[in-house]
């Protein structure tokens, strides 16, 4: 048995040949394929290791029946013709922003994604720049090539918490180096940041950050639960999980907290950032912390 990333697990009963229970194959254990795989069971959504018995096989999702690994790659002229899904059809573009953010993420270029994804760069760059609505088969390539999951292009589970998925069965967590910290950081994202609010209480809060000269800034109002940082030693962290193979990573910064008041840098800051803060609304003040510590961990499978 073999299966691809987007391929349905179907259980029969072994009288009648009718399906008990299928899902989605959302993690591939073994590069060739075989078994176990991490499904995602549509009747509960929940993410399980399955090995598969006598009664399960693997049906392709874009023709409803089951499929050899040995059949032929689906053409390019298939990226043009939509397969009805069996969920609502997602927003027009907005499969397209997630692969692009994807893409960027894994400092993949266009032409190297669309290379693994067998398809043209040109379709990957008119899929990415304007609304569209890729076939399933599309999708399954894309989210193979980007080391995702079809159900993640589409958006799905975007109002549940990540990490929902089943630990690895040999895992292995090991400390980060400082480079490999700063890399990780990157120049822009989402992180958190850790204060004491003004009632006395912990919070943690989500801010849009950016890295300038080793530095982490981030902008919002004086009188938000950010801006409580100012003026004390705070934490700030960062992390990525991969749901389909149930590894990450987390880097914490910790470090004094102060206003940028500096006039120059005040209009750098506003004019190369690369986001506006999310929460939208006034929030003109920057927000530095320097570190003092840099900390990060990974998790991996024990032979990685």
């Amino acid at each position: 048995m073999r299966a691809h990333l987007g391929d349905q697990l179907v259980i029969e009963r072994t009288t009648t040949g009718a399906a008990k229970r299928d899902g989605e194959i959302v993690g591939l254990h073994h590069e060739d394929g075989t078994p176990p795989y991490d499904v995602r069971w549509s009747d509960t959504n929940e993410v399980t290791l399955v090995f598969p018995g006598p009664d399960a096989h693997i049906r392709h999702l874009e023709h409803g029946r089951p499929v050899s690994t040995d059949a032929p790659s689906v053409p390019d002229t298939a990226e043009a013709e939509a397969v009805p899904p069996k969920a609502p059809a997602p927003d027009p573009g907005d499969i397209g922003r997630r692969v692009a953010v994807e893409r960027h993420r894994q400092r993949l270029s266009r032409e190297e994604t669309a290379r693994r994804a067998r398809m043209s760069p040109g379709y990957l760059e008119y899929l990415e720049e304007r609304p569209g609505d890729p076939s399933l088969a599309t999708l399954i390539r894309l989210a193979d090539a980007l080391g995702t999951t079809v159900t993640k292009l589409r958006g799905g589970g975007m109002d549940l918490p990540p990490g929902q998925g089943h630990a690895l069965l040999h895992p292995q967590l090991r400390d980060i180096g400082p480079e490999e910290c700063r890399t990780l950081l990157s120049t822009h994202g989402v992180g958190r940041v850790a204060v004491t609010a003004s009632d006395g209480r912990p919070a943690v809060v989500p801010v849009n950050y950016e890295v300038v000269d080793d530095t982490i800034v981030f902008r919002t109002a004086p009188d938000s639960t950010p801006a409580a940082a100012v003026g004390s030693e705070v934490a700030f962290e960062v992390d990525h999980m991969d749901e389909a193979l149930s590894q990450g990573w987390s880097v914490l910064v910790v470090g004094p907290a102060s206003v940028v008041t500096e006039p120059d840098t005040v209009r750098r800051l506003n004019e190369h950032a690369h986001t506006t803060p999310w929460p939208g609304g006034e929030r003109e003040m920057w927000v530095a912390i320097q570190p003092a510590h840099l900390t990060g961990r990974r998790i991996t499978p024990a032979d990685g």
